[in-house]
């Protein structure tokens, strides 16, 4: 029986990424904060299949006093606080190196880690994973911050490692208050959406896709290795925008202004991770906006 931990387990990514793995035959341990309304979404499933433990992320010390099978993989997820809040995101690093010291006590074979593409910055052309980072955020510095400290202890512990940027998810279970769910509301409320110029280029995930390619570093990324996880499929912002108009209110016109500062134009290459596990991206855009916003609240 193959085993994971999930750290964020019912959160955008994590929750997509729990409940592919028990597709997969995985039982999982869902890492879980007490008391969140998000918990009701991995409601349903035998106790084989998952085992919630409500954990915080300063508590993770005392994992291996909750979990007592071995475990295959790590998956850690979880992440909070504000872009800028400096120390929620020193927080942020210390538990990521207690998920690490749990998993080793834990059996774990491998600990497979979500980065970001804020960790690059502004970058211009094909964003590789060998460009050095160059974050304008707390947020973006405090997870190349995680990445090489956890790569670093990972050796020392003698654990395999992989980290996987994420760039921009979008799908089931994506929260409000994000570009996606805010455009679409108010394109169905018949108002006029200001946006920036949109010109930068971007690129969409579904969320069911960006699960697959976790697992998938999880399984057969080499160890010590980081990767982009993205579509690959990249096109400028408005080309996006222009997409759900037509799909939801072809009627209203979107307001395009100036460029953003900073400008942060998005172009991540796929081909490491294709190379080194096969994976691709299979669900495209405009089947992704379709089938999960028509009950984004007006």
């Amino acid at each position: 029986m193959k085993r994971a931990i999930v750290s964020g387990a019912a959160g955008f990514a994590g929750c997509n990424l729990t409940e592919r793995l028990i597709e997969d035959g995985y039982t999982v341990y869902a890492l879980v904060r007490a008391g969140s309304r998000h918990n009701e979404r991995l409601s349903g499933y035998s106790a084989d299949a998952l085992k919630l433990i409500e954990a915080d992320m300063g508590d993770y010390d005392f994992l291996p006093d909750k979990i007592h099978d071995n475990c295959d993989i790590f998956f850690h997820l979880a992440w909070t606080g504000g872009r800028d809040d400096f120390e929620a995101q020193r927080r942020n690093i210390d538990a990521s190196l207690k998920a690490l010291e749990a998993a080793v006590k834990i059996g774990c074979k491998r600990f497979v880690a979500s980065g970001s593409q804020a960790e690059y910055g502004v970058k211009s052309g094909l964003i590789t994973e060998d460009l050095m980072g160059n974050p304008f955020s707390a947020y973006g510095a405090s997870k190349l911050s995680a990445c090489y400290l956890t790569r670093f202890r990972a050796s020392q512990l003698g654990i395999e490692w992989v980290w996987g940027r994420i760039f921009s998810l979008i799908g089931k279970y994506e929260p409000e208050g994000r570009l996606m769910p805010d455009i679409i509301r108010k394109l169905k409320n018949h108002e006029t959406p200001h946006i920036s110029a949109a010109s930068q280029n971007w690129d969409y995930l579904d969320a069911k896709d960006a699960a697959e390619a976790i697992i998938a570093l999880g399984e057969h990324g080499k160890s010590g290795e980081i990767y982009n996880i993205a579509n690959g499929d990249y096109h400028p912002l408005k080309f996006f925008m222009e997409e759900v108009r037509a799909i939801y209110a072809p009627d209203i016109r979107i307001e395009y202004g100036e460029p953003p500062v900073p400008y942060v134009s998005l172009m991540p290459s796929v081909e490491k991770i294709h190379c080194d596990t096969g994976w691709k991206a299979k669900i495209g855009f405009a089947e992704t906006v379709r089938e999960n916003y028509w009950d984004v609240t007006v």
